[in-house]
């Protein structure tokens, strides 16, 4: 064996090959026979020769680009420098996307708490908060939702998605005006021939 093909592979390269196959069953490029045979053969191969026996006939990466070993690889290359500030979500993106996660919680407590007291003041005495039976399992899922979605990002993409909305509904509404206009155009050069 020379070169390459003698060296000695790692598991992170049988890792890769296995994956490889596993993206080749999916394609419908092994059958599942075949997949196992060459799985097999792929975690028990003990150089990059024998690996690239396995992959031989499918087609991907040339075989030196397949190795899951890189001897060094760099970090990501720094963000330039300049002058602009950098994007960050807007207040009110985050306050409009608070004020719609928990605003139906805020009405179903609002009209529970109203149903609660109604009936604490027709029986002249205060009785348990009974709405926090509804109201606390619903709150701490949606405590847990707001802290995911605040630290997620939630607020940035779903005022992106709103942008881009807004965006193809005004292409439409464009779209729409000047089919009106050809119409129009069309319809007066008829009507003067």
């Amino acid at each position: 064996m020379d070169g390459r093909g003698g060296m000695r592979a790692a598991d992170a390269d049988r890792e890769a090959t296995a994956e490889r196959l596993r993206v080749a069953l999916e394609e419908g490029r092994l059958s599942l026979h075949e997949y196992d045979e060459r799985l097999g053969r792929a975690y028990g191969a003990k150089t990059y020769g024998e690996l690239d026996a396995v992959l031989a006939d499918l087609p991907g990466p040339a075989s030196a680009e397949r190795s899951a070993v890189v001897p060094v690889q760099r970090g990501p290359e720094p963000a330039p420098v300049s002058d602009e500030a950098p994007v960050a979500v807007p207040a009110a993106s985050s306050a409009r996307w608070l004020i719609r996660a928990w605003l139906p919680w805020l009405q179903v407590a609002g009209i529970l708490t109203a149903v609660w007291l109604v009936s604490c003041l027709g029986a002249g005495e205060m009785f348990f908060y009974w709405p926090v039976w509804a109201l606390g399992p619903w709150g701490v899922v949606l405590l847990m939702r707001t802290v995911g979605g605040l630290t997620t990002g939630e607020p940035r993409r779903e005022a992106e998605r709103r942008k881009q909305r807004e965006a193809e509904r005004r292409e439409r509404r464009e779209a729409r005006r000047e089919a009106r206009r050809e119409a129009r155009l069309r319809a007066d050069d008829a009507r003067d021939r």
